[in-house]
């Protein structure tokens, strides 16, 4: 049996080299948003591996929503470069909740934190009115009498990804929108489990109206108060709603 030595370099893919100058490039310039990549054959020929390594670093690239590629021949065939960086960390953060590596409590406290911050800023910061009047719509959308669970679902995954938004930080933007991405089949399977869902969305679409109603005023501290509410009340019905399914 052959064992690697202590200390031993792990060995390098061969899809790796292919990935580093993907990003030199982007970095430089010389590709950007909306180039399209040579094809398998000519990245495999420039790089020296072989066309299993050129389709397996696209795989890569295309799970961390740096690329976008179709499969066939002709002008729409393969790898677009695209930048959607809440794609792939959604991806991964699901994965690792699923495993239970990652609590469900810990991504709550993290929205938390990260929405708070974003009440605050996004309250006192100027401009931003195409975000507000995207929540505006958001909120006029959930407040249709015959919504249903999923549709609410998404209209308030997104009303919350807007308002964090409002703050100019792409990043925590990117965040947002990947923590929320993280749990939502935690969350869709606890609104399925309430039984008392009109109460329930009820209050939800009065939560909400409240958060936007003081971020649109300028009041920062009260959003924030508002919006930590409005997800530790959530969290707790859907964990006795989650418990009371297991139960029966």
């Amino acid at each position: 049996m052959i064992t690697a030595e202590a200390g031993a370099t792990p060995r390098r893919r061969t899809h790796d080299a292919l990935l580093k100058d993907i990003e030199a490039d982007l970095r430089s310039g010389k590709i950007k948003v909306g180039d399209r990549l040579p094809g398998e054959r000519t990245l495999a020929e420039s790089y020296g591996i072989s066309r299993a390594s050129v389709r397996e670093a696209i795989r890569v690239l295309d799970a961390m929503g740096i690329l976008r590629s179709s499969v066939g021949s002709g002008p729409s065939s393969g790898a677009i470069v695209v930048s959607d960086p809440s794609a792939g960390l959604s991806s991964a953060l699901r994965l690792h909740v699923a495993s239970s590596t990652l609590p469900v409590e810990d991504i709550v406290e993290t929205r938390i934190l990260l929405e708070t911050w974003t009440a605050r800023a996004g309250a006192n910061r100027t401009g931003g009115d195409e975000d507000l009047e995207q929540a505006a719509q958001l909120l006029q959308a959930m407040d249709n009498p015959g919504i249903s669970r999923e549709t609410f679902h998404e209209l308030d995954a997104r009303f919350h990804v807007a308002l964090s938004s409002l703050a100019g930080n792409a990043v925590v933007a990117t965040m947002m929108e990947s923590l929320s991405g993280a749990i939502v089949g935690y969350v869709k399977g606890a609104m399925d489990a309430m039984d008392a869902w009109p109460d329930v969305i009820s209050t939800l679409r009065n939560q909400h109206h409240g958060i936007f109603d003081a971020v649109q005023s300028h009041e920062g501290e009260l959003a924030a108060r508002l919006l930590q509410e409005h997800i530790e009340w959530f969290h707790q019905k859907a964990q006795e709603a989650t418990a009371a399914e297991i139960g029966s």
